[in-house]
């Protein structure tokens, strides 16, 4: 188990089997059921709570409200401003209001349903340009604008001899991680508690538990449970202190789970956002300037909106030189649901508009869009908008010749003429001899091809990995080396969250490179060992993989000074296979024999290379520790009579710098595009006057196997100087231009705009 080989997930087989225990399945002997009481209103003023009947209806065993708090009632990633339980006003559909605890979990759900709460109902703000209006009632005390970002590159007034200008909305998108939240909240009969959680980011939890409920955080202790799925919806607190208050109050542990529709409303969403661009070029395609704004509805509460907001406006233009860019970003409070990290953090939203702009403008100038993004793409050594020169290899003219270079598959008998496709036949027999499940919309498609044209559309994106602005971002690993049943064992122990990624079987391959010991095993993540921060912005294999390589070869040096002081060989030594050996590869000693009963222990941390904040008046600064690229080429049939779209292909290319385990990179390019596609074409929360009308995954479309395409891949591994084994994030990536690039090519197959997502029948028929 190496570094470099495609190892096969120890968990992949209990996941599809079924048996693999998630936080879902735990379990505890007398354990009680927790349940909330959610507001019905996106905004009121609360009058009162009354919970008598809730309390005397059978097997209840507490209700509580925000009177039953030891600590403080408010928690929050970034800014605190997201009460525990509501308690003057609630501020967006499903807010927490009250808690039960009951024997069995219907009794809760109907003792939930008869807390009585009296609300003063109030004018919800549901658009984010309505809370900035002059006037507008302050849902904060410091107002409704959280952040405002602003960049300001080179020369403010350049002009330029051709000039495009767009208005581009995305819709807000859910994580949807199969597992809804849940947790197990056990009190130790001392006065503190054991959370079992599936979460991001063990740590930052355990901090705000212990504020929330007034302990010390040595009384909080937090164990990961299985999880399935994050994508940033784990970030927050959900029900991890509603599970402690419960626990504490009745000395029993509590177990609350939520449904999906409550698990709509128990995470925060990718923002929506509105966003305004205008690009001007020389004639022979070089850009000149980029002026841009961008407003992201923040929903609520703060969550992770100010970083978020941010990395929008850092990465407005995309991969490409920009001398001159003048770009303002705005995140706001409004009384829809919270939004905070997703996938992408950002460069998703901006992606959209940015790639769509290179299109406008390649027609305006008559140019071929790839070989615009081509003329201008980033190169080693360049400046970005904030003013940071970008080091290493920045292969973003490469990915797009090598994406433009696989073949475009054929089109299917019965096509209509696409952009980039000759002409097939035609009306021939109703689908004669043609494969109707080829078809956009599949066999229920009624117009059987005759309308059906296909386009070819190209995106490049890029984002930062690890935290930014100055955030002191690190990760600690344990490592500990013994003997087990006569063999060497190595044990990791880090607190990094496994949320799917495969971050427990990157750690098992660096120790086991480092080390040369076959078996390794990496110990459940917890709060016993140091913080690894948040399992985000593709930063885990970097940072605590860092941390472990660290912690390993501290390791080795000291098995190897062992050896040295009783052996005294007279060759270089290193551990290979169980046991060290010399030069050519010869044993020297066993490790079992060497170490005996010895112990070999050491602890890490790593920490990358500092950032800095963003100058609050021009935005420039060096704020970012690692960049990341990826393009994407998307071939789409779409129906323009129904306006059914089909994604027939996608093809991508990215720089991994390293490929740690080179199957897990192919599943998370996969994995990307998925979503990327699903924000493209289907998945969208219906948010009306604050309600969500779709929470469920009958009504929230996502991409199943039947609508993913085949994923072509080109897998770089270029190396980053600055980072272990030259090792690039890999997860965020792939989801940010393969959306954009599905997009540009319904564009191109159907001849409209196209300035929404997700692209709906009605954008392509009208």
């Amino acid at each position: 188990m190496r570094v470099g080989e495609s190892v096969r997930r120890p968990d992949g087989g209990p996941k599809v089997r079924g048996t693999f225990a998630y936080s879902s399945d735990l379990r505890a002997e007398g354990m009680l059921w927790g349940a909330t009481v959610r507001s019905p209103h996106p905004h009121a003023r609360i009058v009162d709570i009354d919970v008598s009947e809730a309390r005397a209806m059978p097997g209840v065993r507490a209700v509580l409200t925000h009177h039953d708090l030891r600590g403080k009632n408010v928690y929050g990633l970034e800014i605190e401003d997201q009460p525990v339980l509501a308690s003057d006003h609630v501020r967006y559909w499903g807010e927490a209001v009250a808690l039960v605890a009951a024997d069995h979990p219907e009794q809760a759900r109907r003792a939930a349903a008869a807390v009585r709460v009296g609300y003063e109902v109030l004018q919800p703000i549901v658009n984010a340009e309505q809370a900035l209006a002059p006037g507008a009632p302050n849902l904060h005390p410091d107002g409704n604008l959280l952040r405002h970002v602003k960049i300001r590159h080179g020369d403010q007034s350049a002009r330029a001899e051709v000039v495009v200008t767009g208005e581009y909305e995305i819709g807000m998108q859910d994580q949807a991680p199969l597992g809804p939240e849940s947790g197990l909240a056990i009190p130790d009969g001392e006065g503190g508690v054991d959370l079992h959680i599936a979460t991001q980011w063990l740590h930052v939890d355990q901090q705000q538990l212990a504020n929330v409920l007034g302990l010390p955080k040595e009384k909080v202790r937090l164990t990961m449970a299985g999880i399935g799925g994050a994508f940033g919806a784990r970030e927050d607190l959900s029900m991890q202190a509603h599970a402690c208050m419960l626990a504490l109050k009745t000395g029993r542990p509590v177990k609350i789970s939520y449904s999906r529709p409550e698990s709509f409303v128990g995470h925060v969403h990718r923002h929506p956002g509105r966003l305004t661009y205008e690009h001007g070029a020389n004639r022979d395609g070089t850009l000149v300037y980029v002026r841009a704004r961008i407003v992201l509805d923040g929903g609520a509460y703060a969550s992770s909106s100010t970083a978020v907001i941010a990395n929008a406006t850092c990465f407005a233009v995309g991969p490409y030189r920009c001398p001159n860019a003048t770009i303002d970003g705005l995140v706001v409070y409004t009384n829809n649901p919270p939004c905070g990290a997703m996938r992408g953090f950002g460069s998703v939203q901006n992606c959209y508009a940015h790639e769509a702009q290179m299109d406008r403008l390649a027609a305006a100038l008559g140019m071929d869009p790839v070989e615009l993004r081509i003329r201008n793409a980033l190169e080693t050594g360049d400046e970005v908008i904030t003013g940071q020169a970008v080091d290493g290899p920045v292969p973003v003219a490469e990915l797009l010749r090598r994406v433009r270079a696989f073949p475009v598959p054929s089109p299917h008998r019965g096509e209509g003429r696409g952009s980039d496709t000759p002409s097939p036949h035609r009306g021939e027999g109703r689908g004669e001899g043609l494969n109707l499940l080829s078809l956009p919309g599949g066999v229920s498609n009624t117009t059987h091809g005759e309308g059906v044209k296909r386009g070819v559309g190209y995106a490049a994106g890029f984002k930062n990995i690890g935290y930014s602005e100055g955030f002191d971002d690190y990760s600690t690993a344990r490592v500990r080396l013994f003997v087990h049943d006569g063999k060497p064992r190595v044990e990791v122990h880090t607190a990094a969250a496994e949320v799917g990624q495969g971050n427990v079987l990157v750690q098992a391959q660096i120790a086991g490179s480092e080390l040369g010991v076959n078996d390794i095993v990496v110990l459940n993540a917890d709060t016993r060992v140091g913080s690894s921060g948040s399992s985000s912005a593709s930063r885990q294999t970097y940072i605590t993989g860092g941390a472990v390589k660290a912690a390993s070869e501290a390791v080795c040096k000291r098995v190897l000074e062992l050896a040295e002081s009783e052996l005294h060989p007279a060759t270089e030594l290193r551990i290979e296979d169980d046991s060290v050996v010399g030069a050519g590869g010869k044993q020297i000693v066993s490790l079992a024999t060497l170490l005996g009963d010895a112990v070999i222990e050491e602890t890490r941390e790593f920490r990358p290379r500092r950032t800095q904040h963003l100058d609050r008046d021009t935005g420039q600064s060096n704020a970012h520790m690692q960049f990341a690229f990826a393009a994407h080429r998307a071939v789409v049939d779409v129906d323009t009579e129904l306006g059914l779209v089909k994604v027939v292909e996608l093809a991508t290319a990215q720089d991994v710098g390293k490929a740690i385990n080179p199957l897990a990179v192919q599943g998370q390019l996969e994995g990307g595009a998925a979503q990327g596609l699903g924000l493209a074409v289907m998945e969208e929360i219906q948010v009306k006057d604050g309600v969500i009308r779709n929470a469920s995954f009958t009504d929230y479309l996502l991409p199943t196997i039947l609508d993913m395409p085949p994923v072509k891949m080109d897998i770089l591994e270029l190396g980053d100087p600055n980072s272990p084994y030259g090792l690039k994030g890999v997860g965020e990536p792939p989801t940010i231009s393969s959306g954009p690039a599905i997009v540009a090519a319904i564009r191109a197959a159907t001849g409209r705009g196209v300035t929404r997502v997700p692209v709906r029948p009605h954008d392509l028929t009208l």
